[in-house]
C-alpha cells in the first residue's frame, strides 16, 4: 500500500478530493476516474457502514484515488473497523482536546506506534503476508487528520498539530463558524482571522494543513494561502449542482 496523498504532502504538494455522503461506489469510480487525488468517505454524516465503504475503498484504489474515510465519532473501534478494510487514512471529527488526539492517533497505528488492535483484515492483506511487515507498512503509510471545528481546539491546536501521530489539520468551517457564533457565514472577519490562525499554528508545527471549500474560486484562494488539502465539495453537491444548471440551460432555449 503505497499512499501518494501521503507523499505528495511530504513534498510540499498541493492534493485535491471530494467527500462522499452518497453509498454509491460508481459515484467514487467517476472521481477517480475524473483525477481527484482522494475521497473522503463520510460515515459521520454519511449512511455507510465498514461492509459498505470496504467495496468504495477498492473502487477508489482501482480508479488511482486514494481512500479516506471520515470516521462516525472517532471512538477505538470507529477507527479499527474502518482501517481494517483498508481505508488509507482517517478524519476525525472534533478533536478538541490534546489527550482526545493522543487517544486517536494511538489507536490507529499498532505497535510500536500505537495501540491498534492486530487481526488479519484486508489491511493486512488477509494474513497472506508477513505480519511485522505488513503492520510496519500500514503504520508508514496511514493518514491521520484531526478536525479543528470547534473554538475549544483554538487554544491546544499546537499540542495536538505537534504530535507526531497527528499527519494533518483539517478545517471544518461551517461548524466552526456555529461554534463561533456565527453559522454559515465562512467570510465573516472572525472566520477569516481563525482560520489563519489555524493555518499559522498547522504550518508552524511543520504539518500541513487541510480545508473544506464550495467552489473553484475559494479552493485557488486557499491554495494560495498555504493550504495543501484541498476537500472539494460534495459528491450529491456535485451532481445535483450540474442536473440543476443543466435543466436551467435546456429551460431556457
Amino acid at each position: 500500500m503505497n499512499n501518494r496523498v501521503k507523499d505528495v504532502l511530504k513534498r510540499g504538494g498541493v492534493v485535491i478530493g471530494s467527500f462522499v455522503g452518497l453509498n454509491c461506489p460508481d459515484l467514487v469510480e467517476i472521481m477517480g476516474l475524473s483525477g481527484f487525488d482522494f475521497c473522503i468517505i463520510d460515515t459521520e454524516h454519511g449512511p455507510m457502514n465498514p461492509e459498505s465503504i470496504q467495496h468504495m475503498i477498492r473502487t477508489a484504489e482501482l480508479s488511482g484515488m486514494t481512500p479516506i474515510v471520515r470516521v462516525t465519532q472517532g471512538a477505538e473501534t470507529d477507527i479499527l473497523r474502518v482501517l481494517d478494510v483498508g481505508a488509507q487514512g482517517i478524519h476525525v471529527p472534533q478533536v478538541n482536546d490534546c489527550e482526545r488526539a493522543k487517544k486517536v492517533a494511538a489507536w490507529s497505528k499498532y505497535f510500536p506506534e500505537g495501540t491498534r488492535g492486530v487481526a488479519l483484515p484486508r489491511a493486512l492483506g488477509y494474513g497472506l503476508r508477513p505480519l511485522t511487515e505488513a503492520m510496519k507498512e500500514v503504520n508508514q503509510e496511514t493518514l491521520v487528520i484531526t478536525h479543528c471545528e470547534n473554538v475549544a481546539c483554538l487554544d491546544c491546536l499546537h499540542e495536538i498539530a505537534c504530535l507526531d501521530g497527528i499527519d494533518l489539520i483539517f478545517v471544518g468551517p461551517y461548524d466552526l463558524s456555529q461554534s463561533l457564533g456565527i453559522p454559515g457565514q465562512i467570510d465573516h472577519p472572525l472566520m477569516k482571522e481563525t482560520v489563519a490562525r489555524v493555518l499559522r499554528i498547522t504550518r508552524e508545527a511543520g504539518k500541513p494543513a487541510g480545508i473544506f471549500v464550495t467552489s473553484v474560486d475559494e479552493a485557488l484562494r486557499r491554495i494560495e494561502e498555504g493550504f495543501q488539502y484541498i476537500a472539494y465539495s460534495i459528491d450529491m453537491i456535485l451532481f445535483s449542482q450540474i442536473c440543476k444548471q443543466t435543466i436551467s440551460d435546456l429551460k431556457k432555449k
